[in-house]
């Protein structure tokens, strides 16, 4: 029988790299997956921030690490991997794509070229480049797992969140099939966690960013940590392909009545 202390620290002494990780959704993810006994890697481009994160993970217990990195830059990714790695005896047991962004200027009528590459390189090329920087290890170790962040913009056809970012999470839905498509057979299991609106930095880049009482609605992310460990707590027997999320008042709804 799993007594509770067990049951609280199942991730014991696993490796998790999560991108993203200095607010968010990937700061939660990281909180949550230290709890459960992972050490976990935070990379983002702010030091300041990633240093604050990782502190407080350790001041509440656990265990966290700090790789600055800007997610765009293929080689940077491959040497950061490699790092840590190198620290962990070849190990990087689960991979959290968190990093995102969009912007202001979303639309057809005045999003510009430089605008779609940057949400398309954050969104999508990042998490090839962090995905493909792993994957050998896990084959080798025939066990390992990815958890790519999409959004509820990656299952339907939100408006307000313009053709880059729908464009961008709509692949990442799709590439994430593809690793268990290919890389089931080997031990490896990928889920796509698809949220609606949550209360993260990211809204302050919306032409009208939602008010506090809007956000008080919304999902928060420790909502989304929580379903992070979730994912990862499970049997590696056991994969989940997609977690589609979102807020009980749900303005994605609620708008179209």
């Amino acid at each position: 029988m799993v007594n509770a202390a067990e049951e609280s620290r199942r991730l014991q002494d696993q490796v998790a790299w999560i991108t993203g990780a200095g607010s968010g959704i990937g700061l939660a993810g990281a909180q949550a997956l230290a709890e459960a006994g992972a050490i976990v890697v935070l990379s983002g481009r702010r030091a300041p921030l990633l240093q604050a994160a990782a502190e407080g993970i350790v001041r509440a217990g656990g265990r966290a690490e700090v790789e600055v990195l800007d997610v765009c830059d293929a080689a940077a990714v491959a040497a950061t991997a490699q790092r840590i790695l190198a620290r962990h005896g070849g190990r990087i047991d689960i991979l959290v794509n968190s990093a995102g962004t969009n912007t202001p200027r979303r639309f057809w009528r005045d999003q510009s070229p430089e605008g779609w590459r940057q949400v398309i390189a954050t969104n999508l090329d990042s998490l090839f480049y962090t995905t493909h920087a792993v994957l050998p290890a896990m084959r080798a170790r025939h066990r390992g797992l990815v958890i790519n962040i999409s959004s509820w913009a990656g299952v339907h056809h939100p408006k307000l969140t313009g053709p880059a970012y729908n464009g961008s999470k709509h692949a990442v839905t799709a590439m994430t099939e593809t690793l268990n498509m290919e890389d089931g057979i080997h031990g490896i299991r990928a889920c796509v966690i698809c949220p609606a609106e949550v209360a993260t930095p990211i809204l302050d880049t919306r032409p009208q960013p939602p008010s506090a009482e809007e956000r008080a609605r919304m999902l928060q992310p420790q909502d989304l940590g929580q379903a992070i460990r979730f994912v990862a707590e499970l049997p590696a027997h056991a994969c989940v392909n997609q977690l589609i999320i979102s807020p009980t008042w749900n303005r994605m709804y609620i708008d179209s009545l």
